[in-house]
């Protein structure tokens, strides 16, 4: 192998990649798939997740889909051990499902509030609990990516639930970062600017568009592809000395005052 080749490459490996059948996450895997590592997309849309699969067997990866509540520990330890009995081992994971809602702050309701938390922060917290055992139990030398929000860098109008519920990521990510350390465990936020996907659409009106584009010195959205840099230095050996950092990918937008 070339150099690049190397110190990138995820051959042999297994990632795991909750909320894969959606687009960032689902563009992220096709990158994990083509640097060799055999990918298992987790979420609920199996005719989403054979579009993706059929991709990522055009592109010479190789992957599968398991459909899972990541809701419950239960449900993601089924997940695991799927997983394992399927692939022998896990290697990455990727906690990237989430959901959003516009609701002003004095009308959200608690099923909303819940609803939200359950998916962006208890999801999370229960994956890493149960993976992290795993990676430890057996001496992984493993990454825990899981997928952050510029809402949970910068407060932004309109979205305060999925903030809340983003900004706790980034924290648990720190956390677990200096807990895992010297078991060789990584645990990074991926936080991507303005990627128009499912869950933000319903917030993207055209004054809102024209806000994002004034913030943002690229003057653009970002493509799902232009995650697969970062994504490959925080899963490969070519980031083995990152850890509890918080990766943006925004188009300079984090770095726009007035």
């Amino acid at each position: 192998m070339s150099y690049l080749d190397e110190l990138f490459s995820l051959r042999q490996k297994t990632a795991v990649i909750i909320g894969g059948t959606g687009e960032l996450c689902g563009a992220m895997a096709v990158v994990l798939a083509q640097a060799g590592a055999e990918v298992v997309l987790v979420g609920r849309d199996q005719e989403k997740a054979a579009a993706r699969l059929s991709q990522i067997k055009t592109a010479g990866g190789q992957g599968y889909f398991i459909a899972a509540d990541i809701t419950t520990r239960d449900g993601l330890q089924k997940l695991l051990t799927m997983v394992i009995e399927k692939s022998g081992q896990c290697d990455i994971l990727i906690n990237g499902a989430g959901v959003n809602a516009p609701t002003p702050f004095l009308e959200i309701p608690e099923d909303e509030y819940d609803r939200i938390f359950a998916i962006n922060t208890r999801a999370v917290f229960l994956a890493c609990q149960v993976f992290g055992k795993y990676f430890l139990d057996n001496g992984v030398s493993a990454s825990i990516i899981n997928i952050g929000s510029m809402s949970g860098v910068i407060p932004l109008s309109r979205v305060f639930t999925y903030s809340m519920s983003k900004a706790a990521v980034h924290n648990i990510s720190r956390n677990l970062a200096r807990e895992w350390a010297t078991q060789d465990i990584r645990v990074n936020t991926l936080v991507p600017g303005f990627f128009p996907a499912e869950q933000n659409r319903k917030v993207l009106t055209p004054e809102r568009v024209d806000q994002i584009m004034g913030h943002t010195p690229m003057k653009r959205f970002g493509k799902p592809e232009e995650l697969a840099g970062a994504t490959l230095l925080l899963a490969s050996d070519a980031g083995s000395f990152i850890t509890g950092q918080e990766i943006i990918v925004d188009g300079g937008y984090a770095a726009m005052t007035i």
